[in-house]
């Protein structure tokens, strides 16, 4: 069963077009990359005294964390 370099079987075929079909059928499925859009918060003024704390939700979550 050997083959010529320039002929194509039937076989070669229909497997050469399964494998387009399924790398097209995947690629429409993947989701199209959006680009990346920074959200904008403005930083906190450090305070001219010095100190700055703040209760934020982080600080809470590890209190909870240091319970017994």
């Amino acid at each position: 069963m050997s083959q010529s370099p320039g002929k194509l079987s039937r076989r070669t075929l229909f497997a050469g077009a399964g494998t387009v079909g399924a790398v097209a059928t995947v690629a429409s499925l993947m989701p199209a990359v959006q680009p990346v859009t920074p959200i904008g918060q403005e930083p906190k003024v450090a305070p001219a005294k010095g100190g700055g704390y703040s209760l934020t939700e982080h600080v809470k979550r590890y209190y909870k964390t240091t319970l017994i």
